[in-house]
């Protein structure tokens, strides 16, 4: 039996071969073989983004790469760049310091998608950001941004930084889940898609850092990420205080789960990177935003 198996075999293979050999590919490739035009910005993200990081980071408008519910605009070259130089230097410099460059390759998004202007939802508020099963990360606003807006952190963070430490919290929970008993904490008071309601005292003191947070649990325990790494110890005291004697234990509570997760999961310290992250804000007006290194 074993011979007329081994047999078949061979006949199958051959065959296989033999149909290859008779394939000859002819006519134009589904492959484009056109020569790439790349300006100083693209051979500068290659360098910075792709090589290092896997990252395509993209800024020329892509119908298949845009919500086509929004009616949306290109960014700006010049923006685009700028806005390049600082989210590298905050964010993926930042997680380089603190866990090492293998750890932000293995985790960071595939793809960083730029659009010029907002995404207007139909309830009035305005995307800022969205992520993609982990993959893709779009930010908008970009032609909005000035000089002074720029080199402004508190501007930074609401319109980008937030958001990007947000879903980077996202995917390194779809890696490695977090305890679940942190839903718990506050099952009953989250509200779904009606956050928008909530005004950030009224969250605060239902134990939660923002009114986004209330919507549910995954989201919970990503905001808390974003808001502590990204918060001065002052404004992280203010908000304890506006969240008064209800408010504050929860959220003190939520943030020691956060604590043990980043520590044992991922070997990250969260207060040794909320002082590189504001560190790193606090250099902004250093950086030459006009010259690609």
């Amino acid at each position: 039996m074993k011979k007329y198996i081994v047999f078949l075999l061979t006949l199958t293979l051959s065959m296989g071969f033999t149909a290859c050999s008779d394939d000859d590919p002819s006519g134009t490739s589904i492959f484009s073989t056109a020569t790439i035009n790349r300006n100083d910005f693209d051979r500068w993200l290659l360098k910075s983004y792709t090589y290092p990081y896997n990252i395509d980071f993209k800024y020329k408008m892509e119908d298949i790469e845009s919500d086509m519910k929004y009616t949306l605009i290109p960014a700006d070259l010049t923006k685009s760049a700028k806005l390049a130089i600082i989210v590298k230097y905050l964010w993926l410099d930042a997680y380089d310091e603190v866990a090492g460059q293998d750890f932000t390759k293995s985790n960071v998004p595939r793809m960083i998608n730029l659009v010029g202007s907002p995404a207007y939802n139909n309830n009035n508020t305005q995307v800022l950001g969205t992520a993609e099963g982990g993959l893709k990360v779009t930010l908008y606003k970009v032609n909005e941004l000035d000089d002074a807006m720029l080199h402004n952190y508190a501007t930074l963070n609401l319109y980008y930084f937030h958001t990007m430490h947000h879903e980077f919290t996202h995917i390194l929970n779809q890696k490695k889940p977090y305890n679940t008993a942190f839903n718990q904490i506050t099952e009953s008071a989250y509200v779904s898609g009606d956050w928008y309601f909530v005004d950030n005292s009224a969250a605060h003191q239902a134990g939660f850092v923002t009114p986004y947070a209330m919507s549910e649990g995954t989201e919970d325990f990503a905001e808390m990420l974003s808001v502590y790494v990204t918060t001065s110890s002052a404004d992280w005291d203010a908000l304890l205080t506006d969240a008064g004697t209800t408010g504050a234990p929860i959220i003190i509570q939520k943030l020691d789960y956060l604590r043990t997760y980043m520590q044992e999961s991922w070997g990250i310290d969260i207060n040794q990177l909320r002082d590189v992250v504001l560190r790193r804000a606090s250099e902004l007006s250093t950086l030459d935003l006009d010259y690609l290194k």
